[in-house]
């Protein structure tokens, strides 16, 4: 019987082979240089079409691929099932408890909409359509990372699907089925504990419960100075980031900003560095913390102000057009002005990739693990430095190349990786970096357990495929 018809009659989703109509729509992610190409692609509508999708996948041993909104697409891919989840999109808001209930295509942007009427806010991150349920689960870099935590730590519950086709509703204490399974299967939630933020090869998540938090306002925004005031602008950012209150969240960015009408007049064709910033205190208060970093020059922008967190995703304002790239990133234990400078310098002016460099400020809660732990990883890290390049199938590995020798000068301070900024082509070593040995030994311990065929580990060890 033919694969496709066999399986539509199982699920109400779309089912599509190459060929079909609107195959290749099914099949396009927002990271659109890495080309997707199953033998089969499903468009579940809810957990029963992805229970169907996973038995029918281990039947005919076929590995599994999810995509939701492909932002993270790991790499371009052949044969096997993409399952796409983009069509499960609910999102329920409890104000009460302040969590929020969402299934696995939807997006942050839906979030912070149903949240905003209650004064609550979400763990989101800088780019509001991205999708929910990967970025959680690889530990989750928010806007107010630094007072509330990880992503990763507000999540309260998962549904999840495993390899047998069981539809398991886990917590961080307990594991119940929704239907058929063992309720001691994990009764002390490790398997839980290990998808907050150990992320793929577990199974395929259908839905998360996670945590809301008071903040209907918060002081924001961005400063701009010229790329050729790099140098100060970071050493102002180191010292001003050693006791800044875990109310303030903030990032350094630099890049040359295309010559486009999309972007604002003062910043087209320019080398730029941008302090960007989230702070849950008062207005006045934000005014006087930022008083040393606008001390440092003249600015080319300032766009700091108080806003209500609807309109948040305006502090970085990150594209939302499909595009190719790539991306590398590594922890560091300390600033170095001058390391981080040279690591800016060649992604800047005539690099050989148009490339966003991205520093991180962690610490504060980012520090403190959720009560029972999980598997998020190097917590003592002080920052996270990232390198995004613009590059299609044809110059990955060039790219990949080039963002390896840009993270030369940062060689002493490195600790570790952060899973959510590994984009394109990532290799084992990579993704084991992301945690301390023995965190990837469990986690590799419960993907055997859960997973013996390897069903979900579609790129071996790496663990890629986006639960």
């Amino acid at each position: 019987m033919n694969s496709t018809h066999a399986l539509s009659q199982r699920v109400r989703g779309p089912v599509l082979a190459p060929g079909d109509a609107g195959y290749d729509a099914e099949t396009a992610g927002f990271q659109s240089g890495l080309e997707q190409r199953p033998d089969l692609v499903v468009g579940a509508r809810d957990a029963d079409d992805v229970r169907a999708a996973v038995r029918y996948a281990a039947d005919h041993g076929m590995p599994v691929r999810v995509q939701a909104t492909g932002h993270g697409t790991p790499a371009a891919a052949r044969g096997g099932m993409l399952l796409g989840t983009r069509r499960m999109d609910a999102v329920r808001v409890d104000p009460v408890a302040r969590t929020v209930r969402v299934r696995a295509g939807a997006r942050w942007e839906q979030v912070i909409a149903a949240a905003a009427p209650y004064g609550l806010a979400p763990p989101n991150g800088s780019a509001p359509h991205s999708g929910v349920v990967g970025y959680t689960l690889g530990g989750g870099l928010g806007l107010l990372a630094r007072r509330f935590g990880y992503a990763a730590d507000q999540v309260r519950a998962v549904d999840l699907v495993t390899a047998d086709g069981r539809l398991r509703h886990l917590t961080a204490t307990d594991l119940a089925d929704t239907a058929d399974a063992v309720p001691t299967e994990d009764p002390d939630g490790e398997l839980f504990r290990a998808l907050c933020g150990g992320r793929s090869g577990f199974g395929v998540v259908t839905g998360l419960e996670i945590g809301l938090v008071p903040v209907p306002r918060l002081y924001g925004g961005s400063l701009a100075f010229d790329g050729q005031s790099l140098p100060e602008v970071l050493e102002a950012y180191r010292d001003w980031t050693e006791d800044l209150p875990e109310e303030a969240t903030s990032s350094l960015v630099a890049m040359v900003y295309p010559d486009v009408p999309q972007v604002p007049e003062a910043l087209r064709g320019r080398h730029v560095v941008q302090v960007r910033l989230a702070y849950t205190g008062a207005a006045a208060d934000g005014e006087r913390l930022v008083a040393p970093l606008r001390a440092v020059g003249p600015r080319l922008a300032d766009g700091l102000r108080d806003m209500p967190y609807a309109e948040s995703p305006t502090i970085h304002r990150d594209p939302t057009d499909p595009h190719p790239y790539t991306g590398s990133n590594t922890l560091l234990s300390a600033l170095d002005p001058a390391a981080v400078a040279e690591f800016a310098r060649r992604g800047g002016p005539g690099a050989e990739f148009f490339s966003v460099v991205q520093l991180h400020h962690l610490g504060g809660a980012l520090s403190r693990p959720p009560r029972g732990g999980n598997a998020v990883g190097h917590r003592d890290a002080r920052y996270s430095l990232s390198v995004l390049s613009v590059a299609d199938a044809e110059r990955e590995a060039e790219a990949r190349e080039f963002q390896r020798r840009s993270e030369e000068p940062l060689a002493p301070w490195a600790v570790g990786r952060f899973l959510n900024f590994l984009f394109g082509v990532t290799t084992a070593d990579d993704v084991r970096a992301a945690y301390e040995p023995g965190t990837w030994r469990r986690l590799e311990g419960l993907r055997q357990a859960y997973d013996p065929e390897g069903l979900f580990r579609t790129e071996a060890a790496t663990g890629s495929a986006r639960a």
